[in-house]
C-alpha cells in the first residue's frame, strides 16, 4: 500500500508528531491500524456512490450532519442516539416535502481531527501546541495533554468502531421506524415558540401516514434506514493505514468511512491530500470557499474524477451568507457547461462564524438559513439541483448558535457551550432548519 501514494508531497495541517511522521511512535500506531478490520466495506461505499449519482441528477437529496469535532468523552450511547434521532427527524420532513429520497450521512465515527489556523496557542504567556482534535491531543491546556500522541489514532479507530456498531443497531433495529420519527416531530412542531407553521406541516405528514396505514401499507423501508459515515480525511497516517484493496474490484478504498472530504485548507492540487483522494475509490467531497475560482474547480474535477464517474465527486460550498449569491453562480454555470457530474451541497455553517463580545465563537441562525436560501436561489436561476445540506449539529440542547425559535442570545452562550471546536446547531434549531429547508424543496 505504501507504493500507492506519491511520495514527497507536502501534507498541510499535519500534527508535529514526536519523532516525526516516520518515527517509532507513529510507525507503531500505523502498524496497529493496518492490522485491524475495516470499519466500513467497499460495497457500502459503492452503494453510497450510486445514491450520490441519483442526487446529482435531481432524484435525491443529501443530508449530512453531526459534530464539528467528535470527542472520545462524548461518544456515549445517549449522545450518539440523540444525533441519529435528530438526523432522522430532519430527513423525514425533508423527504416528505421534497418527494425525494434523502441520503442520510453522519459527520460521525471518524470526525476526530480539525485543521487549525495556528500550530500553537498562548495563554497567560504560556505557549503550547494547538488542540487539533482528540485524534491528536487533548483540549486541556497542559504540556502533557497538548503533546501529540499517535496512539490516539488507535483510539479513534476503536471509538469509531463502537460508534458504527451502535449506529447500525439504531438504524436497523426499529429505532428509525418512520412512524416513530414522525411522533417525535409532532412533539417538536407543537412547541408554542414556533406557532402553527410547523404544526400544520407535521399534521400533513401525519395524514399521509394515516392514509397508508388505513390502506394496509406497511413497507419494510419504513422500519430501517441506510445511514452512512463521513469525516474529513485530514490525518493522512490514519487514512492511509486504513486504505485497503477491495477483493471484488482490486481497487483501493479508504475503509475508515463511507465518504471522506478534503477541506479548503488541504485541497492544494499538488498536495498530499489531493493525491490521496485521487487514489482511493470512495465517493469524495471537496470544500469550496468564496475564493474558489472556476479554474480551481475544473482542475479539481480533472484531478479527482477524470473519467466523469457518476457519484464520485461532491462539491460542498461554504461561501457565507453575504457572498453565496455572488460567488456560487460562476462555479455552477462553468461546471454545468463543462458536462462534469457533481453533487452540489451547501455548508451554511463555516462561512458564518463570528466571535461574540463574550469571546465565544458563534453563528447566527438567520445567517445559516440565509446562506441555504441563497444556495437554492442560485440553483433555481442556473436550472440545477440544490443537492443537499451539510450541517454541524448536535442532538443535545446546547447554546452555541444564537437565534432560532428559542431566541438564544449572545448572553445565553455561556449556559451550555460544550463544543470542542466550532458552534453547532442544537436539536431544536436543527429541526427548525429542516422544516424551513423543506419549504424551499417543496417550492423549488
Amino acid at each position: 500500500m505504501d507504493g500507492l501514494f506519491t511520495p514527497g508531497l507536502v501534507a498541510a495541517q499535519q500534527p508535529q508528531w514526536p519523532g516525526g511522521p516516520t518515527g517509532e511512535p507513529v510507525t507503531a500506531a500505523v502498524n496497529t491500524l493496518r492490522s485491524l478490520p475495516p470499519l466500513v466495506f467497499a460495497g457500502e461505499c459503492d452503494n453510497l456512490k450510486e445514491r450520490i449519482a441519483e442526487a446529482a441528477d435531481g432524484k435525491a437529496f443529501w443530508l449530512q450532519g453531526g459534530d464539528c469535532a467528535e470527542t472520545f468523552a462524548a461518544a456515549t450511547a445517549d449522545s450518539i442516539r440523540n444525533r441519529i434521532k435528530t438526523i432522522l427527524q430532519m430527513a423525514a420532513v425533508l423527504q416528505y416535502f421534497s418527494s425525494l429520497p434523502v441520503i442520510k450521512v453522519g459527520r460521525m465515527a471518524g470526525q476526530f481531527a480539525k485543521p487549525r489556523s495556528s500550530d500553537s496557542e498562548t495563554r497567560d504567556g504560556v505557549t503550547l501546541p494547538a488542540y487539533r482534535g482528540d485524534a491528536v491531543n487533548d483540549i486541556e491546556f497542559t504540556e502533557s495533554s497538548r503533546t501529540p500522541n499517535p496512539q490516539r489514532l488507535v483510539q479513534v479507530y476503536n471509538t469509531s468502531a463502537a460508534t458504527l456498531n451502535l449506529v447500525r443497531a439504531f438504524t436497523q433495529g426499529g429505532f428509525a421506524d418512520l412512524r416513530q420519527v414522525h411522533t417525535w416531530n409532532k412533539g417538536f412542531a407543537k412547541d408554542p415558540r414556533f406557532g402553527a407553521r410547523y404544526e400544520e406541516m407535521a399534521n400533513e405528514i401525519g395524514r399521509a401516514l394515516a392514509f397508508m396505514a388505513s390502506a394496509g401499507v406497511d413497507p419494510e423501508s419504513f422500519k430501517s434506514v441506510d445511514f452512512y459515515s463521513s469525516h474529513e480525511a485530514l490525518i493522512l497516517e490514519y487514512e492511509k493505514a486504513l486504505t485497503r484493496i477491495d477483493s471484488r474490484t482490486n481497487l483501493p478504498y479508504d475503509v475508515s468511512g463511507h465518504f471522506v472530504w478534503i477541506g479548503e485548507r488541504t485541497r492544494q492540487l499538488d498536495g498530499a491530500h489531493m493525491d490521496f483522494a485521487s487514489k482511493i475509490s470512495n465517493p469524495i467531497g471537496i470544500k469550496l470557499g468564496p475564493k474558489t475560482t472556476v479554474e480551481d474547480a475544473l482542475a479539481m474535477i480533472a484531478k479527482l474524477n477524470p473519467t466523469n464517474e457518476p457519484g464520485r465527486l461532491t462539491f460542498i460550498t461554504r461561501m457565507g451568507a453575504g457572498l453565496i449569491r455572488e460567488k456560487l453562480p460562476p462555479l455552477v454555470k462553468a461546471i454545468t457547461e463543462s458536462g462534469a457530474k457533481v453533487l452540489w451541497v451547501c455548508d451554511p455553517m463555516h462561512g458564518n462564524t463570528y466571535e461574540a463580545p463574550s469571546g465565544y465563537k458563534t453563528r447566527r441562525f438567520d445567517d445559516v438559513m440565509d446562506e441555504v436560501r441563497g444556495f437554492f436561489e442560485v440553483h433555481k436561476k442556473c436550472g440545477t439541483h440544490p443537492g443537499g445540506v451539510h450541517i454541524e449539529l448536535t442532538g443535545d440542547d446546547v447554546t452555541e448558535c444564537v437565534g432560532g425559535g428559542e431566541q438564544i442570545s449572545e448572553d445565553d452562550l455561556k449556559n451550555r457551550y460544550e463544543t470542542a471546536c466550532d458552534p453547532r446547531l442544537n436539536h431544536t434549531q436543527s429541526l427548525e432548519l429542516a422544516f424551513l429547508v423543506a419549504e424551499m424543496l417543496r417550492d423549488r
